[in-house]
Parts: structure tokens; sequence; C-alpha cells
């Protein structure tokens, strides 16, 4: 026997005020100076063995139905094999995976429907005040019923609400966030139902933490792992990227898209749209796509107007529809102008220019400029006009410059910087790396050498990163790669928000850095823009580079996509007239967000993007909206599921329940519900005993009243 309120057996103790009522009572004496009293006593003594049975009687009757009203209070259960009745009770936590895979499936059959069948068999088994605490799993989690007395209705109101959601499982922490629901519920039993598809990517290797998390939230209560499942068939586009072209007015930009088959059979003639601001602009179709594979299409966007675009891949007949298309902004100017800022004798900024002009199509003109001065003319430049900035091998900068530079990048701008032999690192350090937010992604330090003993430098690493800069890059051979050397670089200290874009093969040197400064970003050579140090200005690489970042300058912070739970941010260089900002989510709703300052800057930030689609930001309702593209985690499309029997040897020794089937499901509540709730037992005969002792109380004083009154009045002998 086990009691779920355990300490409120200690009201037990006050089973003795009925008990010491009496014993008062008994010894109570009353004294009555009357002379006829002696005519009394007989009639006393022949009654007072009656009433002493009496009372004893209805003193038994008050202790009982206390002691059976706190037994009720403390709440015991049984084992079902004990012979005392009670009733099949447990307090249920039910936690459906809602992440967007649940969605596969035909229309009103997918994995999610399916889950609902489960939640059908699962509330069979459930009494009316039973306490139930329902949860959806999959991006940011949500109680729907939290530690709720069972109620038919108000549960069917709350399935109505459910649906697949568009974010993912983090099924390493749902385990310890469930265990928390659990641990706030009373029951003399509890249950866990995780209901999910099981997906391979997830279940087929669990590990050292997800199976400490399991076994802890078995600990607490009886657990039973639910799967679902429809097909493995899914087609997702998971990539969508600018991989050549400025963003501007009057060009065409050419996108990448890549089209992933996650089933077990071949995918033949998928047709994947290209649409901008809901307009098909370009359509690919892939004739096969082999199980496992990925196939990339290139799809040209030409821009004929300035201002925000939405651009989207897609394609379709597709079992889920969440991973059937891909979204990404282009923020197109009107035009786009760089300033090389050039400190040698005049090669560097002639090698820039040229690098910047050598695509055909990119012919300077007035959407696109690319020019170069000398270093002792910059402070008469206008930088208003200007979009990148280019300094190469700049000896120094006043305070002045560094502070109107910092300003240039966070409204929204680009900055690269090049080494050289002019450069004097320790001045660059004092007026550029020692405020508290360095304009620069590396602090200098000395020149090193980087060239064997023959003279021949170090190639680049052919191991490229995913920045967006190395895109172009991928498509050279690897031997035209390792053509471009590097005899000399400057020795650098990287900043912690700093990212090395490209690398020296061997020993890891970084030779280009990048970081983010408010709402623009500065990107740092180690070497120099002409051949002093390298040769890459004579090979493809340089133009292409040059290129690519100039495009990624060009852009602004909410071009880039988001997955569904990300942050989303507005960023101000000033202070703007309003203290909140708005988001306006894919389906309508407005969610404000409170303008903080933030190192220097003022910042919007909406912490988690629920759904997939576009986003509109804003500083208020009235102000223009700049479009935010958040798409699904693409890590979500690999949608396989674990064979029931691969599952339950994954989860073999964590002492989970797997049930496949409804059938199965109700079998397995049927024989793991052994406890045996008593309290309404108890409650009950503590309310039958107190009514018979009123009862029995007020019958004996009826009769008692009733003989009193029959009773004569004794008359003395000598009246």
């Amino acid at each position: 026997m086990s009691f779920l309120n355990p300490l409120l057996l200690l009201a037990a103790i006050g089973i003795s005020l009925p008990i010491l009522a009496h014993l008062l009572n008994r010894f109570q004496v009353q004294h009555t100076e009357w002379a006829a009293m002696q005519f009394l006593n007989r009639s006393v003594r022949v009654r007072s063995r009656q009433i002493k049975l009496r009372d004893l009687l209805l003193l038994i009757l008050r202790c009982l139905a206390l002691l059976l009203l706190v037994f009720a209070l403390a709440r015991p259960a049984w084992d079902k094999s004990s012979w005392f009745p009670g009733e099949r009770r447990a307090g249920v936590v039910i936690a459906i995976d809602s992440s967007f895979s649940m969605a596969h499936g035909t229309q009103g059959a997918t994995r999610f429907d399916e889950a609902i069948k489960r939640l059908e068999v699962i509330r069979e088994k459930m009494a009316p005040g039973d306490p139930i605490t329902l949860v959806m799993m999959g991006g940011d989690q949500r109680v729907v019923l939290r530690n709720m007395a069972y109620d038919a209705g108000r549960f069917d109101e709350a399935i109505a609400t459910l649906s697949a959601s568009s974010g993912t499982m983090d099924l390493v922490n749902e385990p310890k966030r469930i265990a928390e629901l659990v641990a706030d519920m009373e029951a003399p039993q509890k249950e866990v139902y995780l209901i999910t598809d099981a997906q391979a990517a997830d279940w087929k290797q669990p590990s050292a933490r997800l199976r400490e998390a399991l076994a802890a939230l078995d600990a607490q209560a009886e657990v039973f792992v639910v799967p679902v499942r429809t097909g493995d068939d899914n087609l997702a586009v998971t990539d969508l990227e600018l991989v050549a072209g400025v963003l501007r007015k009057g060009t065409t930009a050419r996108y990448r898209a890549t089209v992933r088959n996650h089933g077990s059979a071949p995918a033949a003639s998928v047709s994947l749209q290209c649409r901008v601001d809901g307009v098909e602009i370009d359509r690919k179709v892939i004739p096969l796509i082999a199980p496992g594979d990925s196939e990339t299409v290139s799809l040209f966007v030409p821009f004929h107007n300035a201002g925000a675009a939405r651009i989207t891949a897609e394609i379709s007949g597709d079992s889920l529809e969440a991973d059937n298309v891909r979204r990404t902004v282009a923020v197109v100017r009107d035009r786009v102008s760089v300033l090389c800022v050039d400190g040698s004798a005049g090669d560097a900024g002639r090698l820039v220019v040229s690098a910047l002009l050598a695509r055909a199509g990119s012919a300077a003109g007035e959407d696109f400029t690319a020019r170069s001065v000398p270093w002792l003319s910059f402070p008469t430049e206008d930088l208003s006009q200007v979009d990148v900035l280019v300094f190469a091998d700049v000896p120094e900068i006043t305070k002045e410059q560094a502070e109107q530079l910092e300003s240039f990048v966070r409204r929204g701008n680009g900055l690269i910087w090049f080494g050289g032999d002019q450069v004097k690192p320790e001045a660059w350090n004092e007026r550029a790396g020692s405020a508290e937010t360095p304009l620069l992604p590396a602090l200098l330090r000395s020149k090193m050498t980087t060239s064997d003993a023959l003279g021949a430098g170090k190639p680049l690493d052919a191991e490229l990163s995913d920045h967006p800069v190395c895109l172009p890059l991928l498509s050279l051979p690897e031997d035209l790669l390792s053509e471009t050397r590097f005899t000399r670089l400057l020795e650098v200290e990287t900043m912690p928000s700093s990212f090395a874009v490209l690398q020296l093969a061997g020993s890891g040197a970084p030779v280009l850095l990048e970081k983010a400064l408010g709402r623009g970003q500065v990107f740092q050579f180690t070497t120099t823009a002409e051949t002093t140090w390298n040769n890459m200005a004579l090979t493809p690489v340089f133009p292409l580079v040059m290129q690519q970042i100039v495009t990624y300058l060009s852009g602004r912070e909410f071009e880039s996509p988001r997955n569904v739970g990300d942050s989303l941010s507005l960023t101000y260089v000033d202070q703007p007239d309003a203290s909140d900002a708005v988001f306006e989510s894919p389906s309508g709703k407005n969610l404000t967000v409170p303008v903080r300052e933030t190192d220097g800057q003022f910042v919007a930030l909406l912490e988690n993007a629920p759904e997939a689609g576009y986003y509109t930001a804003r500083v208020s309702v009235q102000a223009a909206g700049l479009p935010i593209a958040v798409n699904v985690d693409p890590r979500e499309s690999q949608i396989a599921s674990l064979a029931e029997a691969e599952l339950r040897t994954n989860l073999e020794g964590l002492g989970l329940q797997v049930a496949a089937s409804g059938d199965e499901l109700a079998a397995a509540i049927e024989t793991s519900r052994t406890g045996r709730s008593a309290w309404r037992t108890f409650m009950i005969a503590a309310l039958i005993f107190l009514l018979i002792e009123c009862l029995l109380a007020d019958r004996m004083m009826s009769r008692g009243r009733a003989k009193e009154s029959a009773t004569p009045n004794p008359v003395p002998e000598n009246a």
C-alpha cells in the first residue's frame, strides 16, 4: 500500500478529539442542590449501563469516520494483486511529435492523423477526473493541457486545435521537459506516451544523453513509445543560394537550387519552378534523382526593378509539402558602387578594379561602378555614394577615420581589407582594434613567410568552408585552385566573433576572415591584393572571390534565410522613433517586439520564428516592411522511420514499452496499469459511518426524550 499524500496521515491524530471529549464528559460532575434528587437515583442506576453502551457506540462510529476521512485524503493505492477493492486510475502525460515530418501522407491519412487515432485509444482508458497533460513536441514545445482533470468535452476541444508545425523535434531535450511535467502531477500511477514517427535520423542510434534522459523519465513513470508511420517517399528542396551576379537593377543573377530524394525509390521528371514575387520566371526538369542522392540546377533570375524581391524554388506532387519550397530574399539596388583606397604604388587598386569588372556583362556604367583612388585622397570622398570600400595596403588611418569606417559598415555597407608591405600593424591595432567592438576581424601581428626552400608558396586548402563566398570556387578544378600560391602572410590574432573563410593548406593559417558589424560585414585578407606576396591576382580565384564578396556585402542582413525556430532581427543605427517593432508572420499575425540598445546599435529581436514563409519586419505597423525568408530545417526531411523490431532493439534496457498498433497499445495499458486507487472507497465509507452515527444519535436522543416524558414525576411519600 502506498499513499499519494502521506503527510496527511498525521491528521489521524485528530481521532483523539472525540475520545478526549468523551472522557471529559464522563468525569464532569454537576451539583444540584435539590432535596428530591434522592428519588431519581434509582432511575439513573437503571439507565446507566444503557447510556454507557450508547456513548461508546457513537464514539466508535465517530472515530472510524474520522479515520476513514484521513485515509481518503491521503490517497491510498494498492497493487492489483491486493484483495482490497479500488479504481484503476493513473495520471497521464501525452506527448505528440508535431515536427513537420508528421504531416507526411495523403489528406486524412498523415502521420499526424495516425497519432490522433492512437490518442483516442489512450483516452478510452481514462476516467473522469484523472489528471492529464497534453504537450506537443516539435519546434518550441507547447503545453496544450497541463495537469487538468480529465473532461471529455474539454479534451475534444483541445484535440481539434492540434496540427503538425513547421519545426523540428529536439529529441535529446524533450524527455527532460516531459519529466518536469510528470513531476508536477499527483497520481498513484503515472504514464507517459511518446507518440512519434520514430525517424531513423533520431532513433536509429540513440546518443548516450538521449538514453540517459529516457531512463530518467522511465524512473518517474511508465513510458510507452507509440510509433506511427507512413511511406518513406519524400523529395525536398534543401538549398537555394545565390552563386553569381551583383544584385542590382537590370542584371540577371544565377541561383542554385538543390533537390534531394530522401525516399527508397528513384524520382523521375522532377519539375522545379522558380518564382519572383509569385511570378514564375524559370522552370527546370530534373530527369532522374536516385534514392538518397541530390541534384542541383541553376536558376536565372532577372531583376527588372529595385527593391526587395521574394524568390522561391518549389517542386510539387510530393507527399510532404512543408519541404517542397525554399525561400530567399534579394535586395536589388539601383546601383552598386565600389571604391578601392590604394596605399601602394597603384598596382593593388588597378588589380582590384580589373577583377571586379572581369566578368562579361559587368562593364562599368551607371548601375555598377568600381574605381580606385590613392590613400591620401580618401578624406575627400563622399561615402554616402559608396556601397563597398576596399582598403589595399593602406599604411594607417586616424581615429576619426576608424570611427567613420565603423559607422559606414554598421549602416549595412561592406569593407574589404588587404595587407601589404606598407601596412603598419601597430597603428591599425591601436586605432581600429582597441575599441570595445574592433573594426577588423583580427589583430595584426608580424609578417611570416609561407614559402618552401625553393621559394614556392603554399596553396589554398582544397577543403573549402560552406561560406557563400566560397561557392564560385567549388566549380574550379582542384589543380586550378592549387595554382594559387602564397609566399607571405600577415600573422594575425583572430577575434572570437570572426570566421575563417579561406585557409592555407597544411598550416591552416587564415587567408580571408569575415565578421559582422552592425548591419554590414568586414572581410580581411592577410595577404596583398597585388602580386608581391602571392600570385592570386593572376589566377581565376581573384575575380571569382572579389565579385562574390561584393555580391555578399551589397546585401542586407535580412537577405540571409532563416530556419523555423531561429531568431529574426531588425537593426537600427540611430534610435528609432517607435519603441516597438512589428514582425508580421506568414499567417498574418502581428508580433510586437521591443527595441533595445545592444553594442551601440538598436535591435528588435524576435527570438523564435514559429512558422515557415515570408515575415515582414516593420518599425511600426504603418511603416514599409522588409521581408525575411524563413524555411523549414532540411534535416527533418529525412523522414524514414525505424521498423518496430529495430526500435525495440535500440530501446532495449531502458524499460520503455513499444506499442505500434492501437490494439497493442490498449493491451499494454491494460497490463501495466496495476495500481488501484482506494480514496473514493474510503471517502464513501467515511460518509456512511458519519450518516449512521448521526441517525443513531438522533434516534437515541429521541427515544430518551420519549422515555423521560412518559415517566411520571416522582412524588415524595410525605407529600
